[in-house]
């Protein structure tokens, strides 16, 4: 009678447990603006321990904790300074996802593949986005296309980094793509024109971009995208690039200390709100462990949020997602840049990377830095920098500061 009772008691609960379980892929949205910005997220759970990752492309971004209990989600990405809070209602997750003082609307349904589309326009390859709108006085922009059938994941690359993947399908004469990693939330809307050509729709407000092949723009005479090396300078090139803040101990770091007398230095100009220097930070770390020992060394110069300057939580986590062993100064607030910057000719890319050599002094300047997003053309940044380093390693071991 007693085994009875607890077979049937354990039966009771089961589906109960069952429903609890948030386990597997969600089609997700974020609320930015008033646009609602589709993503897929995956969720793992052990328990009321779980993980909520995103995704940049096939890269995934896990949280780094996160619990669920009693029907209500709790997921922390320290990296970004952000939570998500939601509740687990009729199936479905509603709740905010929080970054700093921002906060948006978020919800998720188990995912569904998209349906079979027949026939979509192949736009696969390299453009160039024209009748764009920069503050930083580019002319064009490269748009950067990976299709598989109807299926596309690209990515809009700029001086100063690309936008991350974005993904989506061909619907209704155009493909509509969209971006959230947790961060840069994006929605693009893509129509194949009759010319040839790709009408191109950030947000769905302003111009339209239009989007030629290379080709094609150069036979018409159009400008470029910009050159991220002939972007930023120095006004001064005879002069050394000036430095002077605490490290995350408080201790503070010159750029006339022992440390960097007769190295090979990138001063690295960062912020831990900036997702083109999440995408930059693991490959530093690549350059970092390949040359450390032959000479190089590399600063982070971190502007931040205020609050973040007072307690730079965020900062730290960022050094720990990353494994970050390079100097990492906390050099003040992001709008305080710009002065504390004065030697730098035209600098506005967050990041951008100051090559010096073992004289001290600039010998280029590397604005932005693309993604895995941009292909081959991240493939090559990767290889232009390591190529400076390697040259300016090789210069006169013996020069001094």
């Amino acid at each position: 009678m007693i085994a009875k009772t607890l077979v049937a008691l354990l039966l009771a609960i089961a589906p109960a447990a069952m429903a609890q379980s948030i386990a597997g892929r969600w089609d997700a949205t974020v609320k930015s603006g008033q646009l609602d910005i589709p993503f897929r997220m995956d969720i793992s759970q052990d328990g009321s321990n779980v993980s909520g990752s995103f995704f940049n492309g096939d890269l995934k971004i896990p949280s780094s904790s996160g619990h669920f209990e009693n029907g209500n989600l709790s997921l922390t990405y320290d990296f970004y300074g952000s939570t998500l809070q939601a509740s687990l209602k009729d199936g479905a997750l509603e709740g905010t996802y929080k970054s700093g003082s921002r906060a948006q609307a978020f919800t998720a349904k188990r995912y569904q593949a998209p349906a079979a589309v027949a026939n979509a326009p192949s736009i696969d390859g390299i453009w160039e986005l024209h009748n764009i709108s920069s503050k930083k006085g580019e002319s064009a922009w490269q748009f950067i296309v990976k299709q598989s059938g109807a299926m596309v994941q690209a990515t809009i690359l700029r001086v100063d980094g690309d936008t991350g993947v974005l993904s989506g399908t061909y619907q209704d004469g155009k493909y509509v793509l969209s971006h959230f990693s947790g961060v840069r939330p994006a929605l693009v809307d893509v129509t194949p024109m009759k010319d040839g050509s790709l009408q191109v729709v950030q947000n769905r407000r302003g111009e339209p971009m239009k989007a030629i092949r290379p080709q094609e723009a150069r036979a018409l005479g159009l400008p470029g995208p910009s050159d991220p090396i002939k972007h930023t300078g120095m006004k001064d090139p005879s002069k050394p690039l000036e430095f002077n803040f605490p490290d995350l101990n408080g201790k503070m770091v010159s750029n006339t200390d022992p440390r960097f007398r007769g190295k090979v230095v990138l001063v690295n100009i960062a912020g831990s709100w900036c997702p083109n220097c999440h995408d930059e930070a693991p490959f530093l770390m690549e350059m970092y462990r390949r040359f450390h020992s032959q000479g190089l060394e590399i600063v982070a110069l971190a502007f931040e949020d205020a609050d973040q300057v007072k307690d730079p939580a965020r900062l730290r986590a960022f050094v720990k997602k990353y494994g970050i062993e390079y100097t990492v100064l906390l050099a003040g607030k992001t709008d305080e840049a710009k002065e504390k910057l004065s030697q730098a000719d035209n600098w506005d890319a967050w990041p951008t990377t100051f090559f010096e050599g073992r004289d001290g002094l600039v010998k280029e300047v590397h604005a932005g830095f693309p993604s895995l997003a941009s292909g081959d053309l991240y493939t090559q940044a990767k290889e232009e920098f390591a190529t400076e380093v390697e040259h300016l390693l090789s210069e006169n071991k013996t020069a001094q500061r």
